[in-house]
């Protein structure tokens, strides 16, 4: 199987975007390319797109999605947190459109043989990028229980994270956890019968979160990638940034409201000594989400939002 190149939100993606001929823009997470192909056509016959994904696989699928207009694409096998040095290196002092999707892919699920979905028996893997060197076979059998229990508890939001380590340590005692399928199992037999029968999701999907997020450092690369995003956008620029879980989202939330905000000095300060000024303003007063029709076609995009910022 190849890449899907379902894209969530395509068409208000494509709306906010508000692209035009000419402009330079930034894919930051080109996934299968969905997104990438709807914006290299709106910016024939001279604009730019700059394509990165920390997935040689998606860096691979990219080259053929995008094979006729390889004129006006430059792809990065990078991670979205190095923008600012991918710009400098490219001579690019700002951009006409930021799109940071930050969805896993479609082929990462189902095709990545790195243990990222809980259906699938594949070695404890986890990683976007395999140049990098942490797994998560490493977390789950060298972590601390104490780091253990943040990490599920702080990235998964899971309840039980404790109960859910104390069986991880078990287990892992008498032999190393080594696949994806045998770690799901060992949460499911961990997790109360109650708590299965009464929520929605697999009793696996939050401490699955959790590691990959871990292994990732995604919270940490979006947040560096939210200090840097004023400076490289050119005014009238704008940035388009897809979450799917909170802990991303309020990320988001309160990076384009700190470039919003302006003066940050105490309110019993006579005038401001700052000096910081506003920089983007938002496009939308709440996030977007996708409609019914969309997660009934797409599944994955049922936890989505949509937040978009312009450049001022």
């Amino acid at each position: 199987m190849g890449f899907e190149h379902t894209s969530v939100m395509p068409k208000e993606v494509h709306e906010y975007q508000n692209l035009k001929p000419g402009d330079i823009c930034v894919d930051c997470t080109l996934g299968g390319s969905g997104h990438a192909l709807s914006t290299i056509r709106a910016i024939l016959p001279n604009g730019t797109l700059l394509g990165i994904d920390q997935d040689m696989d998606a860096i691979d699928n990219a080259k053929k999605v995008l094979n006729p207009f390889e004129k006006n694409i430059r792809l990065f096998h990078s991670n979205f947190s190095k923008l600012p040095e991918i710009l400098e290196s490219c001579g690019i002092t700002g951009v006409n459109s930021i799109l940071l999707d930050l969805g896993f892919s479609f082929n990462q699920l189902v095709n990545g043989n790195r243990g990222f979905s809980f259906n699938k028996d594949e070695p404890l893997d986890m990683r976007m990028d395999i140049r990098t060197p942490l797994t998560a076979r490493q977390v789950i059998n060298t972590y601390t229980e104490k780091d253990l229990v943040n990490i599920f508890f702080k990235f998964g939001e899971e309840r039980f994270s404790r109960k859910l380590t104390r069986t991880i340590i078990k287990k892992r005692e008498e032999a190393p956890i080594e696949t994806s399928k045998e770690l799901a199992q060992i949460l499911v037999d961990a997790t109360p019968a109650k708590q299965i029968f009464a929520q929605k999701i697999h009793p696996a999907t939050r401490v699955f979160q959790a590691l990959r997020i871990e292994v990732n450092q995604e919270l940490a690369q979006l947040e560096t990638f939210m200090k840097d995003l004023p400076s490289l956008l050119v005014k009238g620029g704008r940035v388009c940034i897809i979450s799917f879980h909170s802990l991303e989202d309020r990320i988001v939330k309160h990076g384009l409201r700190k470039f919003e905000a302006g003066c940050t000095c105490p309110r019993q300060f006579p005038h401001c000594m700052c000096g910081f000024v506003p920089m983007l303003r938002s496009i939308l007063k709440k996030p977007l989400l996708p409609t019914q029709a969309e997660i009934d076609a797409n599944p994955m995009a049922r936890s989505s939002k949509l937040r978009v910022a312009e450049r001022i």
